[in-house]
């Protein structure tokens, strides 16, 4: 167990990437301290000009009332598994990687078998450009943010998830939600995973080299997130296979329908497809 004592309010981050970076920015605005570690010496010689106070390592990990990992969920697991030993009992460890399973399976074994607290989480914010230069301190600013706890009793896990979103306050996140990794996963692969698919999709039709002076709101909307980072979706899509897998199937079925509603000339038929589209859409954001 590592001897160095917690100070309070201290932030670790792993990854100054936008999600990282927006974290450690907003800490530093509100006046946190907070310690960093990038793969890029650029990047943290970028940070440390006004937002990080040093580096994450082995002097500073056990210090940190609260540490990030900011990194692809392979990443995260490693650093974890590697630096556990010098993790104070004291500090609460969140990672905010797509996907959760992967993840929280063996982060929570981790966390258990060397005595301090770990809590999947996924901020439901982000941007279509990535890296630490588009980070932004208010990025999380009224922002969904979901948890998944640890297994255990339900007053232990509410005491943790308390201080958790009391640590994580200077971020304005909107509201928080508690759930399993395995829902997190499932709706996931429907509200984010797919949308990138299928935004990735559409811009391959040879028309999209032809869209300027014909595109308005629905190109821009549709085709927001296909500029990604390859390697990272990859494996967040290959984490979640199953369900996203089943996702795609479905869509694809549901376009069959209107592709054969139009090809048969069906209009009674295309127009039911879109009314209930319409409706279903509806009823979505009625709840």
């Amino acid at each position: 167990m590592a001897a160095a004592k917690v100070v309070p309010g201290r932030v670790g981050i792993l990854g100054l990437g936008l999600i990282g970076g927006s974290f450690a920015k907003a800490f530093a605005a509100a006046g946190r301290e907070v310690y960093a570690y990038d793969l890029s010496e650029d990047v943290q010689a970028m940070a440390a000009i006004e937002t990080t106070s040093g580096t994450l390592d082995q002097t500073t990990i056990p210090t940190c009332e609260l540490i990030i990992l900011a990194g692809y969920p392979e990443i995260c697991v490693d650093w974890l598994r590697d630096n556990a030993a010098h993790v104070s009992a004291q500090t609460i460890v969140i990672d905010i990687a797509g996907v959760k399973g992967a993840v929280c399976a063996e982060c929570f074994e981790i966390a258990y078998r060397n005595g301090f607290s770990f809590v999947g989480t996924h901020p439901m914010a982000g941007s279509q450009y990535s890296g630490f230069a588009h980070a932004r301190a208010n990025l999380f600013h009224k922002a969904p943010m979901v948890l998944v706890p640890p297994p255990g009793g339900n007053v232990e896990r509410l005491e943790l998830l308390d201080r958790l979103e009391g640590l994580l306050e200077p971020c304005g996140f909107g509201f928080f939600s508690v759930t399993t990794p395995e829902r997190h996963d499932r709706l996931i692969a429907y509200t984010s995973q797919l949308a990138h698919v299928v935004s990735n999709a559409y811009v391959k039709s040879p028309t999209a080299r032809e869209h300027r002076g014909f595109s308005a709101g629905s190109y821009k909307d549709l085709t927001r997130v296909a500029r990604l980072n390859a390697p990272m979706w990859r494996e967040l899509f290959l984490d979640n296979a199953e369900c996203l897998s089943y996702e795609i199937g479905l869509i694809i079925d549901s376009l069959q329908e209107y592709k054969d509603a139009i090809d048969a000339n069906d209009g009674e038929r295309l127009e039911l497809l879109l009314a209930e589209g319409d409706r279903l859409k509806r009823e979505a954001e009625a709840r």
